[in-house]
């Protein structure tokens, strides 16, 4: 991460858990936070658009009719990337539309990852480094591929929202200079990521 300051917004109704998770960001070695903590969720949209984080961290269950999609269309917040904040049971369908999610069972190292992640332009970080190397979730949807399946599949396999499997595609292209199905195919084989008779199949 270079010296800019991430400005990430907590949307959790819990005093207890926003207040740890903010104690835990702000202590994440290499990363200047600033932190703005959400409590009363009836204000969540127009806090949102005042403050207009990098990153917002957000109770799953809180949205109710509203997709994080929307929460970004609403607040003119499209570039905002969305956490799911998960600590109790969840249904899966409402995390497939989050950028990522996180655990309050994650360590420091763990959270710090997701966020550089989800932050980091794919210009940044020096191409060259980054040329052959995916992320595991980007091997995950090179497998997906090749096996033939579509976007919005893949999207429900992983628990994606399909725009967030089509960035990742780009990414996926970008980084291995592949741009036919064919090539990948061939990559992920050598690579060892298939095997043939899981193409075939």
């Amino acid at each position: 991460m270079s010296t800019t300051t991430l400005k990430i917004v907590i949307a959790e109704p819990s005093a207890i858990i926003c207040n740890g998770l903010e104690t835990m960001l702000k202590r994440l070695p290499g990363m200047r936070v600033q932190v703005i903590e959400i409590t009363n969720i009836e204000s969540l949209t127009e806090d949102i658009r005042t403050h207009r984080p990098d990153i917002l961290i957000i109770n799953p269950s809180i949205p109710g009719n509203f997709t994080a999609p929307h929460l970004k269309e609403m607040t003119g917040c499209t570039e905002m990337k969305c956490l799911a904040l998960v600590y109790t049971a969840v249904d899966h369908s409402l995390l497939r539309h989050f950028d990522d999610q996180i655990s309050i069972f994650d360590n420091a190292d763990e959270l710090k990852l997701k966020l550089e992640r989800l932050h980091t332009p794919a210009e940044e970080e020096g191409e060259n480094d980054e040329q052959q190397t995916l992320s595991a979730r980007e091997k995950e949807i090179v497998v997906c591929v090749v096996k033939g399946m579509t976007n919005r599949e893949i999207a429900d396999r992983l628990f994606l929202s399909t725009h967030t499997v089509i960035t990742h595609r780009r990414n996926i292209a970008r980084k291995l200079q592949v741009h036919s199905a064919s090539a990948l195919t061939v990559y992920a084989i050598v690579n060892k990521l298939v095997e043939l008779k899981d193409i075939n199949n």
